[in-house]
């Protein structure tokens, strides 16, 4: 049977409430009983002492007969509350006192008889019709007076324990009323505390029945409850980034890839049996495969951008980098190349991807100018932050186009020729290096270059502890 986090709290909560009150109301119960004998036997004791101090002679009382002693005493010593006292002569009840005890021992003759074959002080203990009384007898003689005399202490020991019954009910009650009490308060607080957890539930629900990813959760403060609702909106915002990706990125690939197909396809079935017609269609075809491939290729590594393990993280010189990425850059055209700046410093950052991204602008920037024009690359740190660029002496980017270039399937019209990638290229180029500078945890721009031209900077944070994307 399914039983709610809620229920389970509050019954366990009361289990170990209620174990405690039991193990205090027992404890209790045990020390009352304990001190209550305790008490008993210093009463019986404490009467026994005061017959002895009464008949003694420093008290100055003298008596020549039993009655005169058995009923002095009992005329000047009260019993207190559940006691009773009374006097045996010869065997016989004799005397009891004033006051009405809950039931009349003396008037028991048996009792009153084995009681008078004392011979020494004794304490025992006799069932009654109000249950157990503990009792001491006391033999008591009187020099010239040949009777036999006995005095009597009798405590009903089951009228004490019935107060004591009657305060530990009361106590159980109590608890009860305690236990009752925290219950509810305790469903009430597990109900506030556990408001986010069934929020989370409910909403991981909505979210299975449905493709809306959009949903997070408002709680308020700073505890564990508040903190397992920021971990799942953090899950929340990985998933729907996984799935946007996802979504974009079929949505990309099935529009990029249309029209090659299409191409190809219409080709195919156009080509003739003329070797030339077959050569030409042959060329225009492989020429289409190699594009899709590397459309395939660049969507991939789009799509890794935002999926764990994009960045394999390492130590890098600033330097040893710029210089490098003009070394390789020189193959890509016959240009000035040139370095425009290093810096002369560190970071922990991808050297693979920060090469691809920058060899990606270079690349962009071979693509918009012409021979002999020339390409700069540089690095440095500025403001805590490290900037790397590549710019070059084309005709630039206009600015209602900076921030548009670097969408995905993007070709600008502000150069002459297709921007990023002319017309051979899919419009992925620029989106692959913001996606790289973005899992570095920085951004990338374009402005204009000193003299004319483009600029484009990527803009990283020299220190950080990087995401792993």
């Amino acid at each position: 049977m399914r039983v709610s986090a809620r229920a389970r709290i509050v019954g366990w909560m009361l289990a170990v409430v209620g174990l405690a009150l039991s193990v205090s109301i027992f404890a209790t119960w045990s020390v009352l009983l304990a001190r209550l004998d305790s008490r008993i036997n210093l009463e019986i004791g404490n009467e026994v002492d005061k017959l002895r101090a009464y008949v003694h002679p420093e008290t100055g009382h003298s008596f020549t007969a039993l009655d005169d002693l058995l009923d002095g005493y009992l005329s000047v010593n009260t019993p207190d509350r559940w006691e009773t006292f009374f006097s045996i002569v010869d065997g016989e009840a004799h005397k009891v006192t004033a006051i009405p005890p809950p039931v009349r021992l003396d008037t028991d003759a048996e009792l009153v008889a084995d009681l008078a074959e004392a011979t020494e002080a004794e304490r025992g203990t006799v069932e009654s019709a109000q249950g157990p009384v503990k009792y001491a007898v006391i033999p008591v003689r009187v020099q010239g007076d040949p009777r036999q005399g006995h005095f009597v202490v009798a405590i009903f020991y089951e009228r004490h324990r019935d107060e004591i019954v009657e305060a530990v009910s009361t106590l159980g009650l109590s608890a009860l009323a305690a236990m009752a009490l925290s219950g509810g308060a305790g469903w009430l607080v597990a109900g506030r505390v556990l408001a986010p957890v069934r929020l989370v539930r409910q909403t991981a629900e909505q979210i299975s029945d449905s493709t809306d990813l959009t949903r997070r959760l408002d709680v308020p403060g700073n505890d564990d409850v508040a903190a397992l609702a920021g971990t799942f909106n953090h899950m929340l915002d990985r998933l729907e980034r996984a799935f946007v990706g996802q979504r974009r990125f079929l949505d990309d690939a099935g529009h990029e890839l249309r029209t090659p197909i299409t191409v190809i396809r219409g080709h195919l079935e156009l080509m003739g049996d003329d070797p030339a017609d077959r050569a030409e269609t042959i060329a225009l075809v492989t020429d289409e495969l190699d594009r899709m491939n590397r459309i395939v290729d660049d969507l991939l590594t789009l799509a890794k951008a935002e999926q764990p393990g994009f960045l394999t993280v390492d130590d890098v010189e600033l330097a040893d980098l710029t210089v490098s990425v003009v070394a390789k850059a020189r193959a890509l055209g016959e240009r000035r190349w040139r370095v425009d700046e290093v810096a002369e410093a560190g970071m922990p950052a991808d050297r693979q991807r920060l090469t691809q991204a920058l060899m990606q602008l270079a690349a962009n920037a071979v693509r918009h100018t012409a021979d002999g024009d020339l390409i700069a690359v540089g690095s440095a740190v500025r403001d805590q932050h490290v900037e790397l660029w590549v710019r070059d002496s084309g005709p630039g980017v206009p600015p209602a186009e900076r921030e548009r270039i670097f969408g995905r399937f993007v070709r600008g019209n502000g150069r002459t020729g297709a921007h990023d990638g002319a017309h051979d290229g899919a419009g992925l180029g620029l989106a692959i290096v913001k996606s790289i500078a973005e899992a570095h945890g920085g951004d990338v721009k374009v402005t204009e270059a000193p003299g004319g031209g483009a600029k484009f900077v990527m803009t990283l944070p020299l220190r950080q502890v990087w995401r792993q994307w």
